[in-house]
């Protein structure tokens, strides 16, 4: 078979003035002539940026995978995208993981790359890269960030989830808001990502269960110097995947996809892995619906024992054996035959795996947690349905029965959820409207609210919370989240009110609220919306264009992808 042609000599491999162009101003960083012969042209992307603390140190990540590069043949061009730190961005990280993904894609799509490599590590910068090379669809390895190591504070371990913790703490008067400032210090203690099984830490395990990493990826800490090791084989192993042809369309098969679900169920990972794999699913052209989540994960048990779910953290994780000790548990469970992006199939890449601590990664006859990591409801409530994490949240609220307490928007919440004239008990059901992908606009982590101070007072520590919004990763609870049809469209869950009864089922995967057929259709005659959908440039793109949560959240017209190829040519 003929080797086929690099889609770099497009660029470099042409004659007279446009091959001239292309290669002089190239050669002005001190590239020789040499380089530009035959040799397959590997991008970086790279979501390096100060101003996303998690990807802090990919400048220095970036340098090895460069080496493995050179080292298999290759000719390594770093460049930078759009880059989405979670602590950060206003309003939220989320409004513009759509808009990274465009800047991927075309930075990808208009420049001489035969094969691209993946930094990304902070929440949406995986989901955004991967979408954006999917739109493209060349052969294509992800290499993430790795998590912090655990945080240490007078002796107890600490991580991301335990800020939910102490921010009722100080609420009610249990520790000062002077001592947060060593806690700060005492948890973010390194390079990384949240060293819980937060949303990152979901992301990474969801790129190396679909297959786009080497085995391993998922959990080698920032800091330790085998995740430059990893990334140095990544840019060395790019390079004959460009050689091979082998392309995420070849990597992404529907069977990858029930693979991920199948894992982010046993591990316990982020909510946020839902909206962020539908969306990938979109990208690449392979079907799928929110109720495939639920008939994959219903029957997997929770087998990591990781914060927040559990008690470990992302560390210990590596140190058990990482990803492909989770994967080897789950051998009777995953499609054994997906190829991933080492040219090996799963199961091969999982066969030798070793466990080491029967305490952080458990098996299925005998798991941590019988709960899944993962449940989709539906019922009058949410039409197009809702998720919930049943490994985080509380079993005597599984089954429950309870008045509304409503909040229209985010900032009703923030006025009234502390005040002493809040008609509210630990049986209530706290709503949060608005806060959905067009309401807020952008679908902010604000669904696991806070619970109102004179219920925390009472020493009760949960309760069941609904809204059309979206949860951190590192957040736990009796939270159902991503209700579509949101608030901002006019559906049923924008018609609930202060008092009306509501029923979860989380057993039945049904989630109702008590109001017959006629008083939803005369509320709806009476509503008024609570936003103004309004904005200019890229919020407004967003905000006319975005879909539902269960579609994953992507614009419209993004779904699918345009190829490698350029059509049109200004030289």
């Amino acid at each position: 078979m003929a080797e086929k042609e690099l889609r770099s000599r497009a660029w470099f491999g042409r004659k007279g003035k446009d091959g001239f162009i292309y290669r002089a101003w190239m050669k002005n960083q001190g590239i020789p002539d040499y380089e530009f012969e035959n040799k397959p042209v590997i991008g970086i992307c790279n979501t390096w940026s100060e101003l996303t603390p998690c990807n802090a140190h990919f400048r220095e990540l970036s340098e090895s995978v460069k080496r493995g590069i050179l080292e298999a043949g290759g000719f390594p061009v770093e460049f930078p995208v759009m880059s989405l730190g979670e602590t950060l961005m206003k309003p939220t990280a989320m409004l513009y993981r759509n808009l990274a993904s465009m800047d991927v894609e075309e930075s990808i799509r208009a420049n001489p790359l035969d094969g691209v490599v993946l930094l990304c590590g902070c929440d949406k910068t995986t989901p955004s890269l991967v979408m954006g090379a999917c739109s493209v669809d060349i052969p294509t390895i992800v290499v993430s960030g790795g998590p912090m190591l655990t945080g240490n504070h007078r002796g107890q371990q600490l991580g991301t989830s335990d800020i939910w913790r102490y921010h009722d703490d100080v609420r009610t008067g249990k520790i000062l808001e002077e001592e947060l400032l060593t806690i700060e210090a005492a948890m973010c203690r390194s390079h990384g990502h949240c060293a819980v099984m937060g949303t990152a830490s979901s992301m990474a395990c969801m790129v190396e269960s679909l297959g786009l990493s080497l085995p391993g990826n998922a959990a080698i800490p920032a800091a330790d110097s085998r995740r430059k090791v990893l990334a140095q084989l990544s840019g060395l192993r790019i390079v004959q995947m460009v050689k091979e042809d082998l392309k995420l369309s070849d990597i992404l098969t529907r069977k990858a996809f029930e693979n991920a679900i199948k894992v982010n169920a046993a591990i316990g990972g982020s909510t946020n892995f839902v909206i962020h794999l539908l969306a990938i699913a979109g990208r690449i052209g392979v079907q799928l619906e929110l109720k495939d989540f639920d008939a994959l994960s219903k029957n997997i048990p929770l087998i990591a024992n990781l914060q927040p779910s559990g008690k470990y953290f992302m560390e210990d994780l590596f140190y058990a054996g990482g990803l492909p000790v989770v994967l080897k548990a789950l051998d009777g469970i995953l499609h054994r035959d997906c190829i991933t992006a080492n040219g090996q199939t799963i199961a091969a890449n999982y066969s030798k795996a070793i466990g080491y601590n029967s305490e952080v990664i458990t098996t299925v006859d005998a798991p941590f947690n019988t709960a899944t990591g993962l449940a989709i409801l539906t019922g009058n409530l949410c039409e197009n349905g809702a998720v919930i994490k049943p490994s985080a949240a509380s079993p005597h609220l599984m089954q429950h029965i309870g008045k509304a307490v409503v909040f229209e928007n985010i900032e009703d919440f923030k006025a009234r959820i502390d005040t002493d004239d809040l008609e509210v008990d630990e049986t209530s059901v706290l709503v949060l409207k608005n806060v959905g992908p067009r309401g807020y606009p952008g679908m902010p982590e604000v669904g696991n609210m806070g619970l109102p101070k004179k219920i925390l007072e009472k020493g009760v520590q949960d309760m069941v919370r609904i809204s059309d919004g979206r949860m951190s990763g590192t957040g736990f609870g009796t939270v159902i989240l991503h209700v579509s049809p949101e608030a901002a469209m006019g559906g049923n869950f924008a018609m609930i009110r202060t008092g009306d009864v509501i029923t979860l089922d989380v057993a039945g995967r049904s989630l109702n609220v008590a109001i017959t057929p006629e008083e939803l259709a005369e509320r709806k005659k009476q509503y008024i919306p609570q936003n103004e959908i309004t904005g200019r440039g890229y919020v407004k793109l967003y905000t006319d264009h975005v879909q539902q949560a269960h579609l994953g959240a992507d614009m419209d017209f993004l779904v699918g992808g345009s190829g490698s190829k350029v059509l049109r040519d200004s030289h």
